[in-house]
This record gives structure tokens, sequence and C-alpha cells, in this order.
């Protein structure tokens, strides 16, 4: 592997997010050279760039790779089984586990009268119910255990059709005798009853608890009333499994199909959008595709240029690609899955129509209905509820977390521009007439119109410049009245800087929206200043933006950065001044304290803090220590002070 390979893996693996997830190994071919399931990412993948931990075999695999791939999960069990689906899938020649047909069990309720509910690990298509899989055996065989236990289903292979019951061939079992079994077959227990029982025991495999904890409880509340603690115990352990017990996971159930998935983020000139490919249930591929905006702003039609281009990506590379001949070719993204048919078109439009028809599953979950003429033969479903919703925000949380790759990648492979680019679109989304990157923010605090201070925090280039942040005590103003201390402090803030000849900033940003804005608006003009300065109001309920002699709010884009910026400012701000202002109070209660004690002066206060930091200090002081601060006389009161005759 070339030193400039290395180099970028080396930046893939740093920008991964520190979360669960599978992770994969790709050659310049696109093939997947291994998939590994980590519980955090970035630390995971790391390892694989220390040589002398690693085996000569994952060496080379190593070398091989040109990109680094990954799937963000919600935990390591999800990973674990993701893990899995994709194994077996795509086979990586470097996996050696997992290869088999051998899989995660799964819990089944068979489809036949008096349904049994038993383990498998496979799964076929006779009707039968499926719930699963489960990554622990340990957690499903609890599972099964507190089924059986809670609603005595049978367990043995016999037919129980009607007719099979009233021969009365059937004599109950020693199952029966413990308490473990109701005999339906011997026709002590109705097909009725049985099925009550059995729709409870789905509504559990589901993640829905509610009925069966409250059937536990009932349960073990006539137990204990009736003296039979012990029977009372064990139907509190089970209770106890239930509440640990977590019913499945998204990233595989047999009840989604054959699915696709589509999820859109986007931000001021870019979108991303994730693709996840459901076969039989399993996810066995995902990725995410970033779009150029332009002018561009219908989320409908960035949605279907997004699904034309993973179209064009996921058809086979032998297709031409002014024209795609009447052939049939097997689409990379299903691996062989599904066949694609195209037939002969004169146009471009027209090419990635067909491709995009013949290339995706029947049944797509989008976000919002895409520009759906273009792709008549499919059917788009929004979710608003259950699994797919569940499959489409794991979709859109990859395609938040690519994004977040991106631009950290941006940041380390060329920081300015990065700053240049946020720069770019604060500029455009606020009207300002240069690139802000000189940021100043105030922000006022007081207590009921006590200790008033306020702060004002600099940022260059959209990042904080520390150095640069001031605190103000408040002066003139009497009272709580936010409004004329914001006239106070941007006076002596902007009368300084014009003093002293300093740079003005770019932006200057009031908290507390259009009071406080309309409040240092006469400063500005007074000043002389209103055209050199840009100033806005950030009201910190919605996020509203006002602009002077503007009386209606602005809002930015939600997702955009410079909202995102301008909160983070604002944020830092209020922290800033915030803190200040509780050291300010905190100090003047000390003060205050130490000033209690008879013949305790300021200077003395003083001379003690500086000795001893703390009133707590101070207290626990020997009154030898207190006599080389202050004096013996001084000393002796202080330690009275706090260690009264009567103090125990």
């Amino acid at each position: 592997m070339s030193v400039k390979n290395d180099t970028d893996l080396r930046r893939q693996a740093a920008a991964l997010p520190l979360v669960p997830g599978v992770y994969q190994f790709v050659d310049p071919d696109g093939t997947v050279l291994y998939v590994g399931k980590a519980k955090v990412l970035r630390r995971r993948v790391a390892n694989y760039f220390v040589e002398s931990r690693l085996p000569s075999k994952i060496r080379v695999m190593v070398r091989k790779a040109v990109e680094i791939r990954h799937i963000v999960t919600d935990t390591e069990t999800d990973a674990l089984l993701l893990e899995n689906s994709l194994i077996k899938t795509l086979q990586p020649r470097y996996n050696a586990m997992l290869k088999d047909d051998k899989t995660y069990p799964w819990i089944v309720i068979r489809r036949e009268p008096f349904p049994r509910i038993r383990s498998t690990r496979q799964m076929v298509r006779d009707g039968s119910t499926y719930f699963g899989p489960y990554a622990s055996i340990g957690v499903q065989r609890n599972l099964l255990e507190i089924l059986h236990a809670v609603f005595q289903f049978r367990t043995c292979s016999l037919n129980l059709a009607a007719g099979e019951i009233a021969r009365g061939r059937s004599r109950p079992c020693l199952k029966y005798h413990i308490g473990n079994c109701l005999a339906p077959c011997a026709g002590k227990q109705t097909v009725e009853d049985y099925d009550a029982s059995v729709e409870m025991a789905r509504a559990m495999l589901r993640g829905e608890l509610g009925p069966t904890r409250r059937a536990l409880t009932v349960s073990m509340k006539e137990a204990a009333a009736a003296l039979r603690f012990e029977e009372a115990a064990i139907f509190k352990h089970r209770l106890d499994l239930l509440e640990g017990y977590s019913s499945r996971s998204v990233i595989v159930s047999p009840s989604l199909g054959d699915v696709d998935v589509f999820a859109l983020v986007q931000d001021d000139d870019t979108a991303y959008c994730n693709f996840a490919r459901i076969v039989g249930g399993n996810i066995v591929n995902s990725f995410t595709v970033r779009l150029s905006l332009g002018a561009e702003e219908d989320p409908r039609a960035i949605l279907t240029a997004a699904i034309i281009q993973i179209a064009e990506k996921i058809t086979p590379k032998s297709a031409p690609d002014n024209l795609l001949s009447s052939k049939v070719g097997s689409c990379k993204a299903c691996d062989g899955a599904q066949r694609g048919v195209y037939s002969d078109v004169n146009d471009e439009l027209g090419n990635e129509r067909n491709a995009a028809n013949a290339c995706f599953s029947r049944q797509i979950i989008v976000p919002f209905l895409p520009e759906e003429a273009l792709f008549p033969d499919l059917r788009f479903t929004v979710p608003q509820r259950g699994d797919k919703l569940r499959l489409l925000e794991f979709a859109e949380k990859n395609a938040r977390m690519y994004r977040a790759e991106q631009l950290k990648n941006l940041e380390i492979k060329d920081p300015e521009k990065a700053v240049g680019r946020v720069m770019e679109a604060m500029m455009r989304e606020l009207h300002l007439p240069r690139e802000p990157h000189h940021i100043e923010c105030f922000d006022n605090s007081n207590l009921g119109g006590a200790y008033p201070v306020a702060a004002c925090v600099v940022f260059r280039d959209g990042k904080p410049s520390k150095r640069e942040y001031r605190h103000f005590n408040v002066r003139t103003v009497v009272g709580a009245d936010d409004f004329a201390t914001m006239r106070e402090i941007i006076f002596r803030r902007f009368t300084r800087l014009l003093e002293e000849g300093t740079e003005l900033p770019d932006l200057v940003i009031v908290d507390g929206g259009k009071g406080q804005l309309s409040a240092a608006m006469p400063v500005f003009k007074e000043l002389g200043i209103t055209e050199r300065v840009p100033l806005v109001g950030l009201a910190e309920r919605i996020e509203e933006v006002f602009f002077p002699n503007d009386p209606a709010p602005y809002y930015l884009k939600r997702n955009g950065e410079p909202l995102k910026v301008m909160m983070h400012i604002r944020d830092e701000a209020h922290r800033f001044g915030i803190t200040f202002h509780r050291d300010k109070r905190s100090a003047d209660f000390i003060h205050t304290e130490l000033e209690k004690i008879p013949g305790v002066g300021p200077k003395s206060v003083t001379a003690l803090l500086k000795a001893f930091k703390t009133v707590a200090a101070i207290r626990a002081a020997t009154p030898e220590a207190l006599t080389a601060v202050v004096g013996r006389a001084k000393a002796m009161g202080i330690h009275a002070y706090f260690h009264p005759k009567n103090d125990d």
C-alpha cells in the first residue's frame, strides 16, 4: 500500500464516530475484503494501523484496502446482528467466521392448531411467525422459559386437530400434572383460551410488555396473598427478567421482506442521501452519497436526483454510460439477488429512470415522496410508525454520521476551505456585506437586579477567541433593566474600540431578541457605526433572528451551519456571563459572612482568603494558624465565632 493510501485510510479512521456499528474494508474494485463490528467504531478501526499488534494476514488485508465504510447502529447487539447478516451476504475473503449458513436463533410461533412456541435457526415460509434473531442464546432461552411458565404452552408434537382431540386418544402427560401444561391434547383447555395466551405472547415478543407484566404482577400478588411465598418469588424473578429484556432489533426483522430505504439530510449547498437495502428482512447493503445542490432547494427534486444517482452507482458497470442496451445485468448492491432489465432509450433521463425502476425493490421507504412520475414501477412508502419508521431513522442516522465525517475530513484536509464555506454560508443567510470572520456577542446577567454583570465573547472564523473575552460590571443601571444594561455595555465596548482604533467586528449579536436589539441600535447610531457594523438579535426561545427596523423575525435553516454557529456563540456568551455572575455573588457572600465576625474588617477578610482560600478552610483552621495571619486577638475571635462553646 502506498504512503498516500495509508494516509488516506488513517484519515478515514480518525473521522469515524465514537458509536457502535459495523465497518468494512474495501479494495479498489469495490469488493468488501472484511466486515467487523465495534462497540466504538473509531477506537476499533484505529487498531488496524498499529502493525505490531496485527497478524500478517490482517496486515496484507489493510494494505489492499483503499476505503473504510461504516454503518452506525444503536447498540453493540445491533452491530453483532448486522455483521452476521453482511458476512453471510457478502462473503468477504478475510472473514473466516460466520460464513456458514448457521445463523442466530429465532423464536417461532408455529402455524398449527394450538401453536407451539419454539427456538429455531431456520426460517421456513409456511405461514409461521418468527421473532428475533437473538444475539444471546441465554436471552432467548430466558424468554422462552418466561413464555412457557406464564402461559403453559404445549411442547409436544401431537396432532391437535379438532377431530383428533374429539377421538380422545391422548391423555394428559407429566407436564400437565406438574403444572407446566394445561393439556389441550385431552380437551382440558379450549382453543379460545389457548389462542388468547398466544396473542399475549405475540404482544410480548413485539415488545409490548404491558399485558404480560400485568399478568405476572397479578399472579405474584395472588400467590403472596395466599401465603405461597416461594411461588410469589418465582413470579418476582420472572418480572425482573422481563424488565431487563429487550424484545428485538430493527436491524433484522422478517416482517420487513425486501425493501429499499432512502433518507435525506440537507445542508445549505449540500445534501446527503443514505441508501439501505433489506433482503429477506436483513440489511445487506448501506452507503451514503453526497449531492451538490447549486440553486436547487426543493426537497422532492433533491431526493429524486439522489435516487437517480444511487441507481447509476449500483447498476452494472458493463452497461454503456449513454445507452443502456436491451440486456440483463446483475445489480451490484443486490449482490445478484435481483436482475435489472434495461431497454433501449435515446435520452439520458430515460436511461436514469429505467435504471432506477429496474434496480430497486418494488417497495421503497422514503421520508417524503419524490417526483413519482419518473418511477412508475416503484411503490414509495412514507412510514408513520413501526419497523419501517425505525428503518428510516436508522438510515437518517447513518446519513448524519456520514455528513459529520465528511465535514471533519474537510477540516483535516483543508481547514481554511472549511472555514470559508461556513463564513460564506453565514454571509448569505444573514445578508451581510462581508464574511463575518470577527463576531462579538453580548449577554446580561443579574439576580432580581442584584449583582448585575454583562459579558462579551469574541469568535474568529467561527471559533472562540477566549483571550478577547470581556466581563463588565454594570455601573449606571439600578435594578433589573436588561435594556438599559445592554445600552451601557454596548456604549462602553464600542467607545473604547473607537478610541483605541481597534478593528470593529464583522457582526454583532445581542442575546434576547427584539427588545435588546432596539436598546443597542440607538448606541450604534450615536457612535456612527450603523453602516460599518451589522447588528442582529437572537431570541433564545425558538432561535428567532431579528434585524434592525424589521419587526418580523427571520428563521435560519434548522440544520444549517449559520444557525449552529450563532447558537454556539450565544450559548458561550450566556455561559461566560453566568459564570462571572456566580463568582461575583459567591465572593460577595464570602466577604459578607466573614465581615459578620466582630473585629474583622475588609483587610482582614482579604488576608484570610489569600491564606486559606475558602470559608471552610478558615473554619477548620487552628487558632495558631489564624494567629499567623491576623494576630492573636482576631484569631481567637474568629475561632470562637465558628466554634461556640455549646458546639459539639
